[in-house]
């Protein structure tokens, strides 16, 4: 059976269970086994998803978080450290990869994109990295 690694961005927390409520639901209808790995905030998935390449054996990752703008250049450069991180990674490791980051510019946006009756960032990442494995799994038969 395939396995999938989420690695989940707490720094919104309330988010973040949101996104893992959206993800799951796909994941479990589609028969699929996961493991969670919680890290302090966005800018630290991409360390944790190569932490696991070194010790983990997964058919496929979904990144989940939340980067809301404030006052400063902050967000902007956590947006593109980020998605640049993990990017390098599945671009690398050609790695099967569901990105549920929400970047958004204020809360009612990012909780509008978290919630899985609503927009369903979650659910959406994990069916993008299902998608994925698929792709993968389709090239490597050729």
């Amino acid at each position: 059976m395939a396995r999938v690694l989420l690695v989940v961005a707490q720094f919104y927390e309330d988010l973040a269970s949101q996104l893992v409520q959206g993800a799951c639901h796909e994941l479990h209808n589609l028969g699929m086994d996961y493991d969670t790995v919680n890290v302090p905030g966005t800018l630290e998935i991409p360390a944790a998803i190569s932490f696991s390449l070194q010790h983990e054996s997964y058919d496929g990752y979904i990144a989940l978080g939340c980067v809301i703008r404030g006052e400063t250049s902050h967000y902007d450069v956590v947006c593109q450290s980020v998605t640049a991180g993990i990017n390098h990674l599945v671009l690398t490791h050609k790695l099967p990869l569901g990105f549920g980051v929400i970047t958004a510019e204020n809360m009612e946006q990012a909780a509008n994109r978290a919630d899985p009756s609503l927009r369903n960032y979650g659910g959406k990442a994990a069916r993008a990295c299902i998608e994925m494995m698929k792709l993968k799994a389709h090239w490597s038969a050729i």
